[in-house]
């Protein structure tokens, strides 16, 4: 049987070969019988990290300086919102991710996290709800529902995807936030008396549901649902009723997962990856008994981030249920086939357009919309020709 490295090694030697989907703005291209326009919805963006979709054709989108704004369906970007909390924006840190609630058009509620800045020049993720305003100026009745323990001196590693978990097709009333382990404390991600490194469920009020995995056992906090994480930049629902999550891997080692409560996720024990500049992390481990394998992992990594699964039908039917995946490294939109739930096949989307691409969503009208995160940064609509 090949082993997972030479795996790996194959897998990167077939992505050379697969056909490239090149998409140029304004101008169609093939992409698996497909031609599709990538085209402008806004620019002049400070580094756009997430979008939401709002009525009436109007977007959401968060700046990581520490800006929020509306974009009307024109393109135009409205003043940022007000009423944002404290930020610690700076590295990877500031405003991050934003999701609006399921039942939007009634109670206007949405959520973001972002980095809350602590004493003595310490922070960690936060996630927050809010009340957008009917003149969609500011934010209202603004409260931090969960907080990330402990608080480090790190601009890095804070994860921030936000999903709101379903049962049976619909909202059960809690979230999903994925954490980071901040970097400088990796070993973190192995203990089960921080939130470092972990996947965390929470109600929609920052309550804990009783029925997480580690709720009332002593010495764990009993938001984590799994842990073992490094950075998750990456999480979505997935059409198969589960959370579809991705990491960054140290230098290799980009992970997919499909997080399950109460389990071990293996950073730092395992990984693909290495140290950067080379040399193994730890014993060199890639598989330990107690510890999942990802259901996929990316040698070189592709530094993934944003995530989003096509459930329409607006490209054809080759890409319904795919799986799309931005990549901050290599600079295009990873559209991913799935064959009995495993990777099958990966095509290149947006590498003329030339940015980091940092978010991928699915919009209402069954389009995929993405952000680069750029001094520039633009939100771009991936039309069908």
């Amino acid at each position: 049987m090949m082993s997972r490295q030479l795996m790996a090694f194959a897998t990167c030697r077939n992505l050379r070969g697969l056909a490239i989907a090149l998409v140029v703005a304004g101008a169609p291209v093939l992409a698996g019988a497909q031609q599709v326009r990538a085209q402008t919805v806004a620019g002049g963006l400070e580094h756009p990290w997430a979008v939401a979709f709002l009525p009436e054709g109007r977007f959401l989108v968060t700046e990581r300086p520490g800006r929020m704004r509306v974009v009307e369906p024109g393109g135009r970007l409205n003043e940022p919102l007000q009423g944002l909390p404290a930020v610690a924006a700076g590295g990877q840190g500031g405003l991050l991710d934003v999701v609006t609630d399921s039942d939007f058009a009634r109670n206007r509620t949405l959520y973001f996290c972002f980095s809350e800045p602590g004493e003595n020049g310490t922070n960690s993720t936060a996630l927050a709800r809010a009340r957008l305003s009917d003149d969609r100026r500011r934010l209202e009745d603004v409260k931090v529902i969960f907080s990330q323990r402990p608080k480090v001196r790190s601009s890095a590693h804070f994860g921030c995807r936000i999903v709101e978990r379903r049962v049976n097709g619909q909202p059960d009333g809690t979230l999903f936030l994925t954490l980071g382990e901040r970097f400088i404390r990796m070993q973190d991600a192995q203990k089960l008396d921080n939130h470092l490194g972990k996947l965390v469920r929470v109600g929609k009020d920052g309550s804990v549901p009783p029925d997480n995995p580690f709720a009332g056992r002593a010495g764990a906090l009993p938001e984590i649902w799994s842990y073992g994480h490094r950075n998750m930049q990456g999480a979505t629902w997935g059409p198969d009723g589960r959370l579809w999550t991705h990491e960054h891997g140290p230098q290799g080692g980009d992970e997919i997962n499909l997080p399950e409560p109460g389990r071990n996720y293996g950073w730092p024990v395992i990984t693909y990856g290495e140290n950067y500049g080379g040399g193994k992390i730890g014993d060199g481990l890639t598989a330990r008994a107690g510890m999942e394998q990802p259901l996929h992992y990316w040698v070189p990594s592709i530094a993934p981030s944003g995530m989003a699964f096509l459930t329409s039908d607006r490209y054809g039917a080759a890409w319904k249920g795919n799986l799309f995946v931005g990549s901050l490294k290599f600079r295009y939109l990873d559209r991913i086939e799935l064959k009995n739930g495993k990777v099958a096949a990966e095509h290149k989307l947006l590498e003329d357009v030339g940015q980091r691409i940092r978010d991928v969503r699915q919009g209402p009208d069954g389009l995929l919309y993405v952000v680069t995160d750029e001094q520039d940064g633009r939100l771009i609509r991936v039309a069908p020709e």
